[in-house]
């Protein structure tokens, strides 16, 4: 992101020049605080007054409530608390608001904070953080459950990371295999996980086992995330199924992103699920088979 030239906001006013530039003016009042001459004058789009807004510590953008210095510069809710002075003229950060340019930030269209990655959401300040916790062009992280890896990268470097980084994991070749999880009587949560490779992409196939610290109660939950776009995973179905005895169970889903992860999987039960008793029904000597099946959807 460009940085911005501008040192500050001002809150003076210049003189009327006729009734036009009036009627503006009182249009961007908020009580005794009036906007700068220069947003009265600029026939800018509201993404180019988006640069008003820039914080000249992170690049990212100042958004409400806004404080200043009492000189009028701005600075982020987030790099403000690290700040002792005011990074444009070492004065002091004291706690006071900048209605003006609040008023002004609500006609402002903000770009996605991953803008310069593809994104080409332009968003009002209410929506920008909550749309950049779900952007399709955040950073992917390590998509490995159980793992201590903070890694981050691009899409295209996932797939590597985890051959690089975690050999540790299994892949199979087909869309039809078996995935074996051994020791599922292992006490504590424990996760298994393997790689599926298919149709020219990755799947990964993981099952979790949670253990209830109160009653030692065991939960299952088995889920395919795809090393890829959420737009990518709606092209594809999964199947998991558990045969043995006579009964079969069976699962049958659209894998998620692993921008998702299998932590919102099971807190939005999108996942195959099941206790302990029904796992130790179906394996076989302490080892849980589970066919996996993904199917490419007709275009």
């Amino acid at each position: 992101m460009a940085s911005s030239n501008r040192r500050g906001a001002f809150v003076h006013a210049m003189p009327i020049k006729d009734e036009r530039d009036e009627r503006r003016r009182q249009e961007l009042v908020d009580g005794d605080d009036i906007l700068p001459a220069a947003l009265l004058e600029a026939k800018t789009s509201k993404v180019e007054l988006a640069a008003l807004f820039e914080c000249p510590v992170c690049f990212d953008y100042v958004l409400p409530p806004i404080l200043q210095c009492n000189s009028g510069h701005l600075v982020c809710s987030s790099c403000r608390p690290k700040l002792a002075c005011c990074p444009s003229c070492r004065g002091p950060l004291p706690v006071v608001r900048n209605l003006a340019m609040e008023k002004v930030a609500e006609t402002v269209s903000f770009p996605c904070k991953y803008h310069t990655v593809g994104c080409p959401q332009l968003l009002h300040h209410t929506e920008k953080r909550p749309h950049e916790e779900i952007c399709e062009h955040r950073p992917y992280t390590c998509p490995c459950p159980g793992a201590s890896c903070k890694w981050q990268g691009a899409l295209e470097e996932v797939l590597r990371h985890i051959e690089e980084f975690h050999k540790s994991i299994t892949t199979l070749v087909g869309e039809d295999i078996v995935f074996l999880a051994t020791d599922i009587t292992l006490g504590g949560s424990v996760d298994w996980v393997m790689m599926q490779s298919c149709f020219n992409h990755h799947f990964m196939l993981v099952l979790e086992k949670q253990e209830r610290p109160t009653d030692g109660t065991q939960q299952f939950y088995a889920v395919v995330l795809i090393i890829g776009s959420k737009q990518a995973a709606d092209g594809f179905t999964y199947k998991l199924e558990l045969n043995g005895s006579g009964k079969r169970l069976v699962w049958e889903a659209v894998p998620r992103s692993v921008h998702d992860g299998v932590g919102s999987a099971v807190q939005e039960c999108d996942c195959l699920t099941f206790e302990g008793g029904t796992a130790r029904h179906f394996a076989e000597n302490g080892n849980l088979g589970i066919n996996v099946t993904i199917y490419k959807k007709s275009s």
